[in-house]
């Protein structure tokens, strides 16, 4: 039989290692009012961006929203300014059936794809899912992939150098090395569906 201290070393050995895996597993919320972030969407202001393609954006209860395109290409919010290494913020609430998506490092603002840009996926319902949601397309897979559709999600973006990581809701979804595009600016999608953002900020690095 164990005696109490015994006893009382391992289950502290074992709350130590648990932290430890805790603390290395799980990616930590990233503040977005200290220094050096800069707020490019909430709550009462849309913000500036240029726009290509044809949606009702709007600002509408705290958020800017779009759910009926009127041309058959995807519509887009670009950003003005062009952005190297830097981590990203956006919430973003999509319908089940939205394609969406944060283009990022594009290299041409009048063609937004994901053969120009580094694009985080929402897509839930894509016919080929290894890309969807969570996914950096054409670069980094997903499996399984998570669903966002019908609520709030947040997706934090680091770019520094080659390196890319994607988080969603707090896991790291996708990890990339690659210095096929190096700056630009990054642009909101809607391609189908409801989508939604908000408290979008970025802080250069």
């Amino acid at each position: 039989m164990q005696s109490a201290s015994t006893r009382a070393f391992a289950l502290a050995m074992g709350l130590i290692v648990a932290t430890f895996v805790f603390i290395h597993a799980a990616p930590q919320a990233v503040s977005q009012t200290g220094a050096g972030w800069t707020t490019l969407l909430d709550s009462k202001n849309m913000g500036d961006w240029d726009r290509l393609g044809e949606t009702n954006w709007r600002l509408e209860d705290g958020a800017v929203s779009a759910d009926k395109k009127t041309s058959k290409s995807a519509a887009y919010l670009i950003t003005k300014n062009s952005y190297k290494d830097f981590m990203l913020h956006i919430e973003f609430w999509a319908s089940d059936d939205a394609n969406s998506g944060i283009f990022f490092r594009c290299s041409d603002p009048k063609k937004i794809n994901d053969r120009t840009c580094y694009e985080a996926n929402i897509y839930d319902q894509r016919k080929d899912p290894s890309y969807g949601t969570g996914a950096i397309v054409r670069h980094i897979e997903i499996d399984p992939m998570p669903k966002a559709g019908g609520k709030w999600n947040t997706y934090e973006i680091t770019v520094k150098g080659r390196d890319i990581t994607v988080v969603l809701n707090g896991t790291k979804t996708a990890q990339l090395r690659s210095g096929l595009h190096t700056e630009g600016p990054f642009a909101l999608q809607h391609g189908k569906g409801v989508i939604k953002f908000r408290k979008v900020a970025i802080k250069p690095l």
